[in-house]
């Protein structure tokens, strides 16, 4: 039978291959070589969770076998499960403490559950046992990931550069080092924008011959275009705060929108990404080409990329030219460095006048700002709870004001620290709230003290929060100014920060990574927090500290302001969004029927505009997707809510007081209403008629508070003065 088992292994015939083992531990259950083959044998299928169970079996079985279980650990991480394969991957150290390989794994592991301390740890063992140029380079990869959490961040891009110097042609090397030069203070935008043409010079001329000319893309300027978004992050991610809105709301009328993820795990967000898009297609498990490939074969027209020098990124997939217009937004501040992407999303303020010399992209601003905000992507319906109202500014009890960032400890150099200990010293009795990653790690807390008190900080007038998920906005109560960080300054957190009604002072800089407070606070219309210097973010930030009365109002008043800013009103930017995919489509267009002509190209377009169809002057009606491919128009979905709410009325019975506190909503009438609702407001934040409905499941339920709290929001989004407690 090993024979079999050998020859179908090295034929990579899996079902054969499966079929021999399970006749194996049919007849001996305790057959090593069979389990460990099973196991590999149904991950190569794409059976995973039945691999990963005969590995369970297994581990159980024989924990002591180093083979079995390093494979079990991988299957693990391959399929992002990295607390699971923690204990599993330590104990193949233990096994075998000699093999580079092992440490590595464990290394990788530690990345995604925030151990940075015990990554780096096992990635610097990795690089002593390492015997070979891959192994070297995979271990200054991994040290290099988790120095840059733990604010190692120049050390970090030397890693990646002599990891870049060993093996030339591993991607990953070149993403992780300019996604680290990010927050590196001695990397100005010329020198990312090398960085990305280095990139771009290893990987893109190999590919250009094989570009396809998509002359079968051509025809009718006005036609209904195929849009499609490339993405790791439709999950829980920054990025879906400011894409949900958009894939929710773009124009149904000119464009018709795929989801192309690259991630191979969902979650709840992305749940909701295949009920607003039209087509969701997965590319997680395919190859670059694979993926150019498939991407081609659902017709694109225009390909917006949301992940640039990111984490599981397709900049390898854009190179091999998916889609006649390729589009950068979002994910990374900087060019791609690629010739096969041609525009870039931005702005009119975040992005310098004279910033075009370091994109290879052709900058598109728009008239807005170049995102808007929807909070609460985790839970969407949590932003209607009380407890993430804004609150009195915390001084008002506290005696003294409280200054804070919930950054990336990696955006806080030690520049940063030492002008937060200028602003402590100038405002007397002020504390600093630092939120993040390790700092509930006693030796890590410790040793981050002791780099702000060597910076000037006094340490007993820190506060070191441990970052928490749960707690995202609720620290916030906590702070009465936030501090932005510089050279790479805040994005999603900065809108978290004023959303949630806590002025910022942030540093203007030069380039968009160290712009986009300057872009946020601009658009909102609060340019004096906007410092040109170091002298004058201490003034900011002292001038605000000094009326506490004062800071409390314009906090109790500023997350109006921010909704009905550009910031947040996804109506203005949905509209500039899709003027801009369709005069990008109109340019490649001219350019494709004048190549080379100008003058010609710019006739063309011009001819073409008095074309324009007259409906789409017009607002489009907001729609709700309710799964791929199916969608309704709002008012339909206001019918169907309508009619579920009746029906749960007439269903339901009535509620004895005492039994009303403990409540849950289990009746299928009630859920449907529920689960409809949120649905709705998921699609059109705010929406009064949605509200209502969850004001009449919460009455039925006798839970007053929070039907109170939703017709309340349902009243402001009619323009209405909101009513006081029933």
């Amino acid at each position: 039978m090993d024979g079999r088992l050998n020859a179908a292994l090295e034929a990579r015939d899996w079902d054969l291959l499966a079929r021999l083992c399970k006749q194996s531990l049919r007849k001996n259950a305790r057959d090593l070589q069979a389990t460990r083959l099973l196991g590999y044998a149904l991950d190569c299928q794409g059976k995973i969770e039945e691999s990963i169970e005969v590995y369970r079996r297994g581990a159980l079985l024989w924990p002591q076998d180093a083979e079995l279980l390093i494979n079990y650990g991988n299957i693990l991480l391959n399929h992002v499960r990295n607390a699971q394969a923690l204990p599993i991957l330590e104990k193949v150290c233990e096994l075998r403490p000699e093999k580079a390989i092992c440490w590595l794994k464990l290394s990788q592991c530690c990345y995604l559950i925030t151990q940075h301390e015990k990554g780096l740890r096992a990635a610097e063992k990795a690089a002593e046992l390492a015997t070979d140029i891959p192994g070297r380079s995979a271990a200054l990869t991994q040290k290099a990931i988790h120095r840059r959490e733990l604010g190692q961040v120049s050390e970090a891009v030397q890693d990646c550069l002599d990891a870049i110097a060993l093996t030339p042609t591993e991607p990953s090397n070149h993403t992780n080092r300019l996604l680290f030069m990010l927050a590196d203070p001695s990397a100005d935008a010329a020198s990312l924008s090398q960085a990305a043409l280095d990139y771009a010079a290893v990987f893109e001329p190999p590919l250009k011959p094989q570009w396809p000319n998509f002359a079968d893309h051509q025809g009718d300027p006005w036609r209904k275009l195929r849009i499609g978004f490339l993405s790791p992050d439709f999950r829980v991610h920054s990025v879906m705060y400011f894409v949900e809105g958009l894939l929710a709301q773009l124009d149904r009328r000119q464009f018709e929108v795929f989801a192309f993820y690259l991630f191979p795990r969902d979650d709840q967000v992305t749940a909701r990404v295949q009920r607003h898009v039209d087509h969701f297609v997965r590319l997680a498990n395919l190859g670059t080409e694979q993926q150019a490939e498939a991407i081609r074969a659902q017709g694109i027209d225009i390909l917006i990329d949301l992940a640039g020098h990111t984490g599981y990124n397709g900049l390898l997939t854009l190179a091999r030219k998916a889609a006649p217009v390729q589009v950068s937004w979002l994910g990374f501040p900087a060019t791609t460095g690629l010739q096969a992407v041609d525009y870039k999303f931005t702005d009119e303020v975040t992005d310098p006048p004279d910033a075009q010399a370091n994109y290879t992209e052709q900058l598109y601003r728009l008239p807005t700002l170049f995102a808007c905000y929807r909070p609460m992507s985790r839970n969407p319906l949590w932003r209607y709870q009380p407890r993430y109202v804004v609150r009195p500014t915390p001084a008002l009890d506290n005696g003294f004001i409280t200054f804070g960032s919930c950054n990336n400890l990696g955006k806080l150099t030690d520049e940063v620290l030492a002008l937060w200990g200028q602003i402590l010293e100038a405002v007397p009795g002020s504390r600093l709230l630092i939120e993040g990653k390790n700092l509930d790690q006693p030796d890590f807390a410790n040793a981050y003290r002791q780099r702000c008190r060597g910076l000037g900080l006094d340490p007993d007038r820190l506060e070191l929060v441990a970052l928490n998920g749960d707690n995202q906005y609720l620290t916030y109560h906590r702070i009465d100014i936030a501090l932005d960080p510089f050279p790479l300054t805040g994005g999603t957190t900065t809108f978290d920060v004023l959303w949630m009604g806590l002025p910022i002072v942030s540093m203007v800089g030069s380039s968009f990574k160290s712009r986009m407070g300057v872009g946020l606070l601009s658009y909102l219309g609060r340019t004096e927090w906007l410092a040109e210097t170091s002298e004058d973010y201490v003034r900011i930030a002292s001038g605000l500290a000094a009326d506490i009365p004062a800071l409390n109002t314009l906090r109790l008043g500023l997350r109006s302001e921010v909704e009905g800013s550009a910031l947040m009103r996804e109506d203005i930017f949905n509209h500039h969004f899709g003027e801009g995919l369709r005069a990008m489509w109109l340019q490649w267009l001219a350019r494709a029927q004048h190549p080379g002509d100008e003058e010609a190209q710019m006739q063309a377009i011009q001819a073409w505009l008095p074309g324009l169809p007259e409906e789409w002057t017009q607002p489009p009606t907001p729609g709700v997707g309710l799964k791929p491919g199916q969608r309704i128009a709002l008012a339909e979905a206001h019918q169907r809510l309508q009619s579920l709410v009746e029906k749960a009325k007439g269903a339901s019975q009535p509620m004895a007081a005492a039994d009303a506190e403990s409540a849950q909503i289990t009746d299928r009438n009630w859920v449907a209403v529920t689960q409809l609702a949120e649905v709705v407001l998921n699609a059109v934040p705010h929406d009064p008629v949605a509200l209502a409905c969850l004001a009449e499941v919460e009455h039925a339920h006798g839970h007053t508070e929070f039907a109170v709290t939703y017709l309340r929001h349902a009243t402001q989004a009619m323009g209405m003065e909101p009513f006081g407690a029933l």
